[in-house]
């Protein structure tokens, strides 16, 4: 364990804001939040700052590096200064650990990790320059030579993650209402913690019942997931958090109730493209991470006070607890979840980080924080306590993503023109804003067992029927496909 004062990484100021005005951009909120965080630290820290870490954006593209951006408005030269490649999930907490690992090593004294999106701004300003809704989120992923998935209109998250969704529910045995029940119940929760939070963005305690039941504000959007059960990206929300040494934070006079000890981690990840992946119904490397994070700092799910799950859609808490045998009706968040806390794309971690330290500093106790990017494919996860961690280590690799190869099983290859008899792996259906089915699209299995993409016309009304009714489970049942007129191979029934 690191024993000496200066190598012992500690967090010791937050800083969260919400701009429900939509007056800022992407940039403004980053620079509010870490001014935020420094009065937290009690002030002073910014012209100390060794390292500046910042979440990408999707916002405002124009802005570029908002990094370089801040230490030019702040007036300051840290050593080291970078943006992240892309606005992923797992990014705040793997930046947390890259500063800590840089503390322990005796690099860095003090360094700060920020993000923030401002997708209403960009929406609003948008709509006034040309009258037209922007979707940033979908505006990435259109280029000049789509991929198989794109041509079956499965780019975004609110496409990709349903297929874990049906995948899980059958793999474990539930019935359509059974699966729904369980994400109206975690999500009811983290309702609930949000209504308790002045950080989050909606402040409204939600029934499970009001989360899966369909009406007028919660409009299907890809199935068997509404809107009240997806992550919300429109927001303005900034957050950051200053990361030094406990010699620091102690010389400075932090009192000793505010510091919050960094733990050890793991991290992990799947291919890049859900076609190129063993299954849809666990993620090796999920229970990788998971289980590396509390072995590496000598815990049990015993020894958990607090914890953060990841909660973009409701598969990724629902395999996560399951890895760690969490009650249904446990908390699993800090801050109030993707859904009502807010969901700014890659930095909802940083706001959950900023909640944990609260309630660690509120509470006392051990927490474990667990975090998802790109489309359940990046893991990370890392402890805090507001006690040192005995077994703590820095620097150390978090790299774990060989242990996860090595349970993984065969990826089947992907045949795109296969025509013939499949069966479902997995499959979602999409709907238009008037809640009516837009088309459905289906990954099966050949029976040489390869992969297949299928497209399921809105005007087949009985297989999208059969898809979510829920009577029988699609997920395992047979049919064929063929290629349809508009060049897309179509699934057929029977």
């Amino acid at each position: 364990m690191n024993t000496d004062p200066a190598r012992i990484p500690v967090i010791i100021g937050t800083g969260q804001i919400n701009d429900r005005e939509s007056q800022y951009d992407s940039l403004e909120l980053m620079l509010q939040a870490l001014d935020a965080a420094d009065k937290d630290a009690g002030g002073g820290w910014i012209a100390r700052l060794d390292s500046l870490a910042v979440v990408n954006q999707i916002s405002f593209a124009q802005l570029g590096n908002c990094a370089e951006k801040m230490v030019e408005r702040l007036g300051i030269t840290p050593g080291h200064v970078e943006q992240t490649p892309h606005p992923t999930g797992e990014s705040p907490v793997q930046l947390l650990h890259e500063a800590a690992n840089r503390i322990g090593a005796g690099e860095i004294s003090v360094a700060v990790i920020v993000g923030a999106e401002a997708l209403r701004t960009a929406a609003a300003r948008a709509k006034a320059a040309t009258g037209e809704k922007h979707d940033a989120l979908r505006a990435r992923a259109r280029p000049d030579n789509p991929t198989l998935l794109m041509r079956h209109s499965m780019v975004a998250p609110t496409d990709l993650y349903p297929v874990y969704e049906n995948a899980t529910r059958a793999a474990w045995g539930q019935s359509l209402a059974e699966a729904q029940a369980e994400s109206g119940t975690i999500w009811a929760g983290m309702s609930r913690v949000a209504a308790a939070n002045p950080t989050a963005w909606i402040r409204k305690a939600q029934t499970a019942e009001a989360i899966t039941s369909a009406d007028a504000d919660n409009r299907p959007i890809a199935f068997p997931y509404q809107k009240r059960m997806v992550a919300n990206s429109s927001v303005n929300q900034g957050a950051g958090f200053i990361v030094t040494s406990l010699a620091l934070a102690r010389a400075a006079g932090v009192p000793e109730a505010n510091i919050i000890h960094v733990g050890m981690g793991a991290a992990a990840h799947e291919a890049a493209s859900i076609l190129k992946r063993d299954s849809y119904s666990d993620a090796k490397g999920m229970r990788v991470t998971i289980e590396e994070t509390l072995k590496r700092n000598g815990k049990t799910v015993a020894d958990i006070d607090h914890l953060e799950l990841y909660s973009c859609f409701p598969c990724i808490p629902k395999m996560a607890r399951r890895i760690l045998g969490w009650p249904v009706d446990k908390p699993i968040t800090a801050f109030g979840g993707l859904t009502f806390g807010g969901g700014p794309i890659g930095n909802y971690m940083s706001h959950a980080i900023g909640s944990m330290v609260d309630t660690l500093r509120a509470e006392r106790g051990t927490a474990l924080l667990f975090a998802n990017g790109g489309f359940a494919t990046h893991f990370h996860g890392i402890m805090l306590s507001t006690e040192p961690f005995p077994n703590a280590v820095f620097p150390h690799d978090y790299d774990c993503n060989p242990q996860a190869e090595a349970l993984r099983g065969p990826v089947p290859p992907v045949d795109e023109g296969y025509e013939g008899p499949a069966t479902i792996e997995s499959y979602t259906v999409f709907y238009n804003r008037d809640a009516s089915p837009r088309m459905g699209s289906i990954i099966a299995r050949t029976k040489d067992g390869a992969r297949v993409l299928a497209h399921v016309p809105a005007t087949d009304t009985a297989m999208i029927d059969f898809l979510t009714n829920g009577q029988v489970e699609a997920v395992g049942s047979e049919g064929r496909t063929a290629m349809g007129e508009t060049g897309l191979i179509h699934w057929h029934a029977g």
